[in-house]
């Protein structure tokens, strides 16, 4: 999937061209954006356009976020709260520790240590050293799925990194630079791998044709039903949840 770089926001889109179309447009919908350009379009039209375009989509973009987070009640960091991870809701334990240092571990739930200088509100800190967690995790996941991938098919992108998107969950680009959305962490395993895989098979097609998903298919058979997971669920897979108010 193609992004636009807007600051540090990589903002993926879904790129459609039309035969009937008078103008070309951007459509954005919470967690999906839409450029329709028209079919005599090429690279270079539509690059223009989204650079015209580039302010409106930054301020749409933020509005939707802002909307979105006003929505939700923070859930507050403590012993019982559940943290998203791999498709499951699982238990977090906060616990004091006479450590110098925080500590997190996993063993079929979260159980953070906090040490002795952190204050009686230590929500942000908590919250901080989730994400950090999860990031983390989500790098280590990505690159042993890439490097599986480059082993049994030859599909080695230049470059494979975990990033911050608006929105989306991964793109190619032009020289096969590969990037993947860390809020996939929250999905099952077997979402992840499909959206992994689905940008290294743009090495070899760069287009979503036919070609593109007969490849996909045989590099991953179930890829439709991780695509209706994502699908169904995307609104789920955010970070939204680590950030703390007060």
């Amino acid at each position: 999937m193609p992004t636009i770089q807007i600051g540090r926001a990589a903002i993926a889109y879904e790129l459609r061209r039309s035969a009937t179309a008078a103008e070309r447009r951007i459509t954005v919908t919470p967690g999906h954006v839409e450029v329709m350009a028209l079919t005599t379009d090429n690279d270079g039209d539509i690059a223009g356009f989204l650079d015209r375009k580039r302010q409106w989509l930054f301020n749409t973009m933020r509005d939707m976020e802002r909307i979105a987070a006003s929505r939700h009640a923070v859930p507050r960091f403590m012993t019982g709260s559940k943290i998203p991870y791999r498709g499951r809701n699982m238990p977090l334990t906060v616990r004091r520790t006479d450590a110098e240092r925080i500590a997190i571990t996993y063993r079929n739930g979260f159980i953070v240590d906090l040490p002795h200088w952190t204050g009686v509100d230590p929500d942000h800190l908590v919250a901080s050293e989730l994400k950090h967690w999860l990031k983390q995790r989500a790098r280590r996941d990505v690159n042993e799925i890439a490097a599986d991938y480059g082993k049994r098919f030859g599909l080695t992108p230049r470059s494979i990194r975990v990033a911050d998107f608006a929105n989306g969950w991964g793109s190619c680009g032009p020289e096969g630079s590969v990037l993947i959305n860390w809020h996939l962490i929250f999905a099952p395993r077997k979402v992840l791998e499909y959206v992994v895989a689905h940008e290294l098979t743009h090495l070899r097609h760069r287009s979503h044709g036919r070609a593109f998903w007969d490849y996909l298919a045989t590099i991953v058979p179930s890829w439709k039903a991780s695509k209706g997971w994502i699908d169904s669920h995307q609104s789920e897979l955010s970070s939204d949840f680590l950030h703390v108010t007060t």
